[in-house]
């Protein structure tokens, strides 16, 4: 389904959507200008500097240089009521963009290959309309975001206390999402996105020549018995009702085909949506990881980080933005009601905080070519989900009580 947000001259479009139209130029023209001009977390300088020229420009008070580089614009409606949150992630990726566009990336190895310049863009555009129209009730807080890639700027940003003064009641975010067609929208209660978290281990054997195996401890041996021990983890350890995900993606070990090497290294990333197994993978695979090295004489040194919780989401809020996706996708049909990824965001340490809801919002169109996935080098998406976000965001303002 292709949503008529934008695209039907026989809809009969709200005033909100007129005025929305009518900024969509101005929309693309600064999601471009910030995609040519993509960042790493932490450092997103040139970034930051654009947001805070058009909330001056705008007259809209904000406070910068917020875990290094994050922003917080605040905005008042005429009426008393509830503070609600609007989060935005600035950061780019590490990749060397392969579209021929007149907007590709000016930074060499650098991307916006995941659709924060569009997140950034529509947080402004929603800045920009709600300083323009204050006839909503409470107050907007717009927390631009740095490191969402890594290695995650919402913690910091928390410490340094932007769910205070106001006091935030609620917080909402978007993600463009190419894994669905333009306007169609992913919302549930409760885990959308996956507790994000690493391993890294190296098995300690001895080296020897690849003709006189006795004489040495095989860590390619022992390694390879352990990435396929790991896979039980998730086949028998874990209920069957939950998911969850452990994934080696690093086996470095070797220098010759000849030689039995002393030590492998291995890395990999652990996936799960019910906060029950939190602590439960590390024990797990340390244990596996020391049973199989103790029983071939071998040692190890064993490294696990805990990166981002789940994306958990509030029932209520999730109610809400619910509701505004069929008002504003004008089918029910465009709402996917249990959509959920493997893929972690640091927007969950928000939600931990806060009540709130994180949902997708669909940017592929394959007719013109833009589905390629995200964090890829030739990810693109339909900019005419600018304005639907935008959209999204308002209707929220006016509907949170």
């Amino acid at each position: 389904m292709v949503s008529t947000f934008l695209s039907s001259p026989s809809v009969d479009v709200s005033q909100i959507r007129l005025e929305i139209r009518s900024l969509q130029a101005q929309l693309v023209t600064w999601r471009r200008q910030l995609h040519q001009r993509p960042e790493l977390g932490f450092r997103e300088q040139l970034t930051a500097e654009f947001i805070t020229q058009k909330l001056q420009e705008w007259q809209i008070p904000h406070e910068t240089g917020i875990a290094k580089t994050g922003i917080v614009a605040t905005i008042a409606g005429n009426r008393p009521g509830r503070v609600l949150a609007i989060r935005a992630d600035m950061d780019a990726l590490p990749i060397q963009e392969q579209n021929d566009v007149p907007y590709k990336s000016q930074h060499d190895g650098l991307m916006h290959a995941c659709g924060h310049d569009g997140h950034v863009t529509i947080a402004l555009g929603t800045a920009y309309y709600l300083s323009q129209h204050r006839d909503f009730s409470g107050t907007v807080k717009i927390i631009f975001q740095p490191a969402e890639e890594g290695p995650g700027g919402a913690k910091p940003m928390i410490e340094a206390g932007v769910l205070k003064n106001p006091d935030v009641d609620a917080i909402v975010g978007l993600h463009i999402w190419n894994n669905l067609p333009l306007g169609m929208v992913g919302v549930r209660t409760g885990a959308l996105m996956a507790a994000v978290e690493t391993f890294d281990f190296t098995i300690v054997g001895k080296g020897g020549h690849g003709a006189i195996p006795q004489q040495t401890i095989d860590s390619v041996l022992v390694g390879a018995q352990i990435v396929n021990a790991l896979q039980t983890i998730v086949a028998r350890n874990v209920d069957p009702i939950d998911s969850a995900v452990v994934t080696v993606g690093e086996f470095h070990s070797g220098t010759a085909c000849n030689v039995i090497a002393a030590s492998a290294r291995l890395r990999g990333t652990v996936r799960y949506f019910n906060p029950k197994y939190a602590g439960y993978f590390a024990q797990r695979i340390e244990q596996i990881v020391a049973g199989i090295c103790q029983a071939h004489g071998a040692t190890y040194e064993f490294n696990y980080d805990v990166l981002y919780p789940p994306v958990i989401n509030d029932g209520a809020i999730a109610d809400l933005v619910r509701s505004i996706a069929e008002t504003v996708i004008e089918s029910p049909l465009g709402v996917v009601p249990d959509c959920q990824t493997m893929g972690g965001e640091d927007m969950a340490f928000f939600l931990q905080e806060v009540p709130g809801c994180y949902f997708f919002l669909g940017s592929a169109n394959s007719e013109k070519g833009l589905d390629f996935p995200h964090h890829h080098p030739r990810f693109d998406f339909d900019e005419t989900v600018l304005g639907m976000g935008v959209e999204f965001f308002v209707r929220i303002v006016e509907t949170f009580r």
